[in-house]
């Protein structure tokens, strides 16, 4: 039975637009052997694969160790919510939430509906209550991500051993499926219990937390439409509210679409977001040797989305104690300090008529199904990265706001000089323009080739640099 999904057709809510940056965090029992990536609680139940012989190297094998095993050591002895918030609000974040639940039945919050939770297990306390209630005092708006769909068949092995298959075990893993459910688009799918279970979660963190975003990873597809549309209807009750999915697992105009580490070429007419991690290695989770993207890495991936009409969410995951990486922190302030400078040309914008200039490529790119499925299948749950390509001085990105024009250049040019053909004589009638992070104005001069822009001799910042562009 088809839903009526053109009943809860909604515009997005102008916070969700004006905010442009968010930050989430995996953590969970994945968190612990903090081996290859958060698909550590599939894929060690892989007979034979990389995960799976380092695991029974490590811990032995599965029917002795399974991923419950794990709970324990996931102590959260080191998490603080405030620290926490105070992280994001350095950050620049507006939005911000851990996992609420990853695809391993692990819930991140006080649930009465799933025991196996972190009040229950490990840490021993509420970890997204506590979370959103130090979020709230700073003015941080309440993310909640869902993965939870993929349970079905995550765990199932191809080691007749494993744990999962003792009964005694169902309510860690769910019960004993056929083994072609762990695939991204299995022939069987959820019975209504299953559905039941994904709904009710939802719901409940709906009802006792009051999430401002709910973001909902790929596979939510294979959910019935009716628990989907139970579910969006449910949170739409507040009309403040926003949903964020991927590939079409919601019709359109029901939510946020969001592309996995993805980018568009030219700006849409319509609200989106990417959501990507700030880890360089190919994980969303704390691992061994963690590296991290730079901070202008991150800064112009964030100009160019914003430019487009587009949102970042940024991942970052903790220890299994609750603590981040100090590069991890590092980097995330001085994305925050770029942003107390360049923040009036980022937050409450909308994209220019002319959203990019300059002669770094940029192309439609998403995690697509494909890609999913290629994850899926390989043995280490890798399916490699989609990343930018490295922008010059000569690489702008246009946003506009209150009747100023921002033009955001990409580097500082040796000669100190901007040349920015988008706004050549004929385009635009400027008055003035400045420098966020400057004080007083700057040369300028509109020729029949482009507007050039005389820098001042010291950089206000560093790795991207804001032109404030008065126009009559």
């Amino acid at each position: 039975m088809n839903q009526n999904w053109e009943t809860i057709h909604r515009q997005t809510p102008e916070w969700f637009r004006n905010a442009k940056f968010g930050l989430f965090f995996h953590w969970g029992p994945y968190s612990v052997p903090a081996y290859k990536n958060e698909w550590y609680s599939r894929n060690m139940y892989a007979k034979k694969n990389a995960i799976n012989r380092h695991h029974v190297e490590t811990y032995g094998p599965l029917s002795e160790f399974g991923y419950k095993d794990f709970y324990p050591m996931m102590t959260g002895t080191k998490f603080d919510a405030e620290e926490w918030a105070e992280l994001v609000e350095r950050s620049g974040a507006k939005y911000a939430g851990p996992v609420t639940e990853h695809s391993d039945n692990f819930s991140m919050w006080d649930s009465q509906v799933n025991e196996i939770n972190c009040v229950n297990y490990g840490p021993k306390r509420d970890i997204y209550g506590e979370c959103a209630e130090a979020f709230r005092k700073r003015g941080i708006k309440l993310l909640a991500t869902f993965h939870h769909q993929w349970l079905w068949g995550w765990f199932m092995s191809s080691d007749p051993d494993a744990d999962v298959y003792d009964p005694a075990n169902e309510k860690y893993y769910w019960k004993a499926l056929p083994l072609e459910t762990n695939r991204y688009a299995p022939y069987r799918l959820p019975d209504q219990e299953f559905n039941q279970m994904w709904l009710s979660k939802v719901n409940e963190v709906i009802d006792k937390y009051h999430p401002d975003v709910l973001y909902f990873d790929s596979r939510t597809n294979i959910i019935d439409e009716k628990y989907r549309y139970s579910m969006a209807k449910h949170l739409y009750e507040d009309p403040s509210t926003v949903l964020t999915y991927k590939q079409e697992d919601f019709p359109a105009d029901v939510g946020v679409y969001d592309i996995e580490c993805g980018r568009f070429e030219k700006a849409k007419d319509y609200a989106w977001q990417t959501d990507d991690r700030l880890e360089d290695n190919v994980t969303w989770c704390m691992v061994q040797n963690p590296k991290y993207k730079s901070a202008v890495r991150i800064i112009h991936q964030l100009c160019d989305i914003v430019s487009k009409n587009g949102n970042l969410l940024l991942n970052v995951g903790p220890y299994a104690d609750g603590s981040f990486h100090p590069d991890a922190k590092k980097i995330l302030f001085e994305i925050g300090d770029w942003l107390k400078i360049n923040g009036e040309a980022i937050y409450d914008t909308r994209p220019y008529k002319t959203a990019a200039e300059g002669p770094t490529a940029v192309q439609d790119a998403n995690y697509t199904v494909e890609m999913v499925n290629a994850q899926v299948n390989n043995e280490e749950g890798d399916a490699g990265d989609i990343n930018l390509g490295a922008f010059t001085a000569k690489d702008f990105r246009f946003t506009q706001k209150d009747g100023f024009l921002f033009a955001i250049a990409m580097g500082w040019p040796s000669d100190r000089t901007l040349k920015i053909k988008t706004l050549k004589t004929g385009t635009e009638h400027i008055s003035s323009i400045t420098l966020l992070g400057y004080n007083g104005p700057l040369e300028f001069c509109q020729n029949e080739e482009y507007l050039e822009v005389t820098l001042p001799e010291q950089k206000p910042c560093e790795h991207a640099y804001a032109l404030k562009i008065a126009i009559q």
